[in-house]
């Protein structure tokens, strides 16, 4: 038998951080959405447990336990005391390195598909409390739609959303480390403030409304992002002067985010971004989109 898990990309409309931890995480009002670019995550029974991967960037990609997969693998199997046999194979088309959660994605459908192969029966709180300890943006890859994520971003307050809202996602040429913006943040800003989600932001939110949402998106980790990577300056401006509504890097980046009004324009600004020589390539898709959910559940073939 074989389970597969398909589980969506994230983008950051709100993160507001505040400062470091004496834990070295930081305290987040982290407002997330799931966007319609998804990577697949198939769990089949093996002799040990193996993780392959296809798909853009695939060489990108560990294929040892570090990778978070393994490590949801690992961690299902080792609390319903069962071996971790098992071979995941990720299908990714999720941009890696690219602050969309990719990483994150992969761990929450592993996670799933293996609950799934192994019938652990495992409740979704276990599974959260699970997710919680591979990462902070791993609950939400579970949960989709959109949610306010506080402590480190792992609690989550579900959210509502009033419509569709249409993105364009421009992949840089490169990859930032996440703790590395995360300590030119600290240098940028020695005073950061209590993080709090916006009020105009949620409100946008649940109307469906584009155009108040592009006036209320922010990234606190945008200024750190930009200080390593200065080319996405000119990314945004690209999206910016096609006529996206609001332009934004995605989380610690280096993927910047482009909101736009409907799908055509989302059509228009993903061309000009290609047409600009700004980005390696330029994804469309539109949010909210479901959480991880099972897609197939295949029994072997018979001989």
């Amino acid at each position: 038998m074989s389970v597969t898990v398909r589980v969506p990309a994230k983008v950051n409309v709100q993160l507001a951080v505040g400062p470091a931890r004496p834990d070295g995480f930081h305290d987040l009002a982290n407002v997330f959405l799931a966007v319609g670019l998804y990577d697949e995550v198939t769990a089949t029974p093996a002799d040990e447990l193996r993780i392959t991967c296809s798909g853009p960037d695939a060489a990108q990609v560990p294929l040892d336990r570090t990778n978070l997969a393994a490590r949801a693998a690992l961690a299902l199997a080792e609390r319903y005391g069962r071996p971790a046999d098992v071979h995941l194979h990720i299908a990714k088309d999720i941009p890696v390195a690219g602050g969309m959660a990719g990483g994150s994605a992969d761990g929450a459908g592993a996670l799933l598909a293996c609950d799934a192969l192994w019938e652990t029966g495992a409740s979704r709180d276990e599974l959260l409390d699970i997710c919680a300890e591979l990462g902070s943006d791993v609950p939400f890859s579970l949960v989709g739609g959109a949610a306010l994520g506080t402590g480190r971003g792992e609690k989550l307050q579900e959210l509502e959303v009033g419509g569709a809202f249409h993105w364009v996602f421009a992949v840089a040429d490169g990859g930032l480390s996440t703790p590395a913006v995360y300590r030119e943040f600290d240098r940028l800003t020695p005073d950061a403030p209590a993080p709090g989600a916006s009020p105009a932001l949620l409100d946008a939110l649940r109307a469906g409304d584009a155009a108040a949402l592009a006036g209320a998106v922010s990234n606190d980790l945008q200024p750190a992002a930009l200080s390593l990577f200065p080319a996405l300056a000119d990314t945004l401006k690209a999206g910016t002067a096609a006529g996206a509504l609001a332009a934004l890097v995605s989380g610690s980046g280096p993927t910047t985010a482009f909101l736009t009004e409907d799908a055509e324009a989302a059509e228009r600004v993903a061309a000009a971004l290609r047409a600009s020589g700004t980005c390696r390539a330029a994804r469309v898709a539109s949010a909210p989109a479901q959480g991880a959910t099972v897609v197939r559940a295949a029994l072997p073939p018979v001989e």
